[in-house]
């Protein structure tokens, strides 16, 4: 007699999960894992400076204030290729039924068996070369993205709901096989530090993001952390133009006659300043920091000088009625606010690097539509960072990663949003995975020849048949900071810096010369910096 299993019931967007076999959440990052906090309580920072207004609004500094900005360290950023990281916490699903992944030969030419599929989320008649009629390719793989993936995953679906025609066209991305811990902060999976030392840099901040976390993530950083670079974080507008605040003075007069004043201000404490006695040292570094202090005061004032520019729902490339966001969306949804003003403040080169950390991804024992509507939710905050690169006119680099994964049971969901796939049911780090969007404004990246059996096309290590990540088929695959280090790699590439890697991450663990080279899957596409494209 056939036994049919009634689907638990499907949970909200934002409705936190409960499960049974595991202990109450106690900690923050548990909490986030089980979408207990989400949205704006968890609202990055970098939502602040998102909303920077186009650059093109502010003069140039005096000469002689100038040189003081030039001493003090006061950059309008380096240059570097944008960087976004989604931390989906609690263990997502990232390939299979998402970003195809397959054997040594790769997601398409060597696709994983029926057995295998199935323990990614698939029944026998949704495996990638099952017929589709709904699938240009009359199959079920999609490379509208350049990278294959399952053409009914959740992410895809809602990336192609933000990301237009012209936006998919010029994207590709690759996936990493990569085994990662269950449920646990203790991952070093977070980039920012080593994206630092690529030379990511912004014209305000260097790092920001969404949690008052020593990372600004869910997971660790498998970098020292650097305190003079610890990502900022703010959970409300006001927060944001507080870090740009110049005072009454910008509101009373002209922007212009503002930052004149200002200029003057630097000089009179400059010259009472310099009266102080030097000869100790503590008075002179007294002496640089209040006369930066003043600089800093001036330069902000030149660039950013009305606050309401920093607004991110005054951006009619992201809200409104030629917005990536709907008025309703964007007002509803605090994972939409959040990554909006992240991808502004990251993308227009406020912030050299940010990490938006999605909650609620501890998804296993819910059925199959619970972790499908959170997956095309990560997917159009993912799309809408893709769109905004486009409508920006700068390249983008996405790095998508969770802590660890799940696996399915041979009980189908066939409810409207289970969309007839099998449930998860249980954690499995042995199906984890991570991948990689670029998005190169002049074209589709392309991807390199491989000589390495570490990588084949766009996909790094690979699956055994079962389902599982082969933990031999590249350094990373079962190293989280080697996994990182892989990501660090293929920023520099995408630089043509590939030779500086071992100079800024020694002791990197990922081999040398070719295999190394072997491991960078695309051409560059600038050469240092975003002003000279290729």
């Amino acid at each position: 007699m056939l036994i049919r299993h009634k689907p638990p019931r499907e949970l909200g967007l934002d409705e936190p999960l409960r499960h049974p076999d595991h202990r109450p959440p106690v900690t923050r990052r548990e909490l986030i894992s089980r979408g207990f906090h989400t949205g704006a309580a968890v609202v990055a920072a970098p939502s602040v400076l998102s909303l920077l207004a186009p650059r093109n609004a502010h003069g140039a500094l005096a000469p002689d204030i100038e040189a003081l900005k030039d001493a003090c360290g006061i950059t309008d950023g380096a240059g570097k290729i944008p960087f976004i990281a989604f931390d989906l916490a609690g263990g997502a699903n990232l390939s299979g039924s998402e970003v195809l992944i397959g054997g040594p030969g790769g997601a398409i030419d060597d696709q994983l068996s029926t057995a295998g599929y199935g323990k990614l989320g698939l029944p026998g008649d949704m495996v990638p070369s099952s017929p589709n009629a709904a699938s240009p390719t009359n199959n079920f793989i999609d490379t509208s993205l350049g990278l294959p993936w399952h053409a009914d995953g959740g992410m895809l679906r809602g990336i192609l709901t933000k990301a237009s025609v012209l936006a998919q066209a010029s994207t590709n991305g690759a996936v990493i096989a990569a085994r990662s811990e269950n449920d646990t902060a203790n991952n070093p999976h977070n980039p920012m530090y080593g994206i630092q030392k690529c030379g990511a840099d912004g014209q305000l901040l260097t790092l920001i993001g969404s949690r008052a976390s020593d990372s600004g993530g869910n997971s660790m950083s498998p970098m020292p952390y650097d305190l003079a670079y610890r990502p900022t974080k703010v959970d409300r507008t006001s927060d944001v133009t507080g870090l740009v605040d110049t005072g009454k003075l910008a509101e009373l007069m002209a922007q212009n006659d503002a930052v004149a004043v200002l200029e003057s201000m630097v000089r009179l404490s400059g010259d009472k300043l310099g009266r102080i006695n030097t000869n100790v040292s503590r008075d002179a570094a007294i002496k640089t920091l209040v006369e930066c202090g003043y600089t800093k005061t001036a330069y902000l004032a030149d660039r950013f000088g009305q606050p309401a520019n920093l607004n991110p729902e005054l951006d009619p490339r992201i809200k409104g009625a030629t917005g990536i966001f709907t008025d309703q969306e964007f007002d509803s949804d605090g994972e939409f606010e959040k990554t909006a003003a992240v991808m502004k403040m990251v993308i227009e080169g406020y912030a050299g690097a940010g990490t938006i950390t999605m909650g609620g991804y501890d998804y296993h024992g819910q059925g199959r539509a619970t972790g499908e509507v959170r997956n095309f939710r990560a997917g159009q905050c993912i799309g809408a960072c893709l769109e905004f690169a486009h409508r920006a006119g700068k390249p983008l680099m996405i790095y998508v990663f969770s802590d660890g994964s799940l696996s399915s049971s041979n009980q189908v969901d066939n409810t409207a949003n289970g969309r007839g796939k099998f449930m998860w049911v249980s954690d499995n780090q042995s199906t984890a995975s991570s991948f990689f969007l670029v998005y190169n404004p002049r074209g589709r990246p392309v991807v390199t020849p491989s000589t390495s059996s570490f990588r084949t096309g766009s996909q790094i290590g690979y699956y055994t048949q079962d389902g599982s990540v082969a933990n031999n088929s590249h350094p990373g695959a079962n190293a989280v900071n080697l996994l990182v280090n892989t990501v660090l790699l293929n920023y520099l590439a995408l630089h043509q810096q590939i030779g500086q890697f071992t100079t800024l991450i020694p002791n990197h663990g990922l081999g040398s010369g070719a295999q190394l080279d072997s491991l960078a899957v695309f051409a560059p596409i600038v050469d240092a910096v975003i002003t000279n494209p290729l």
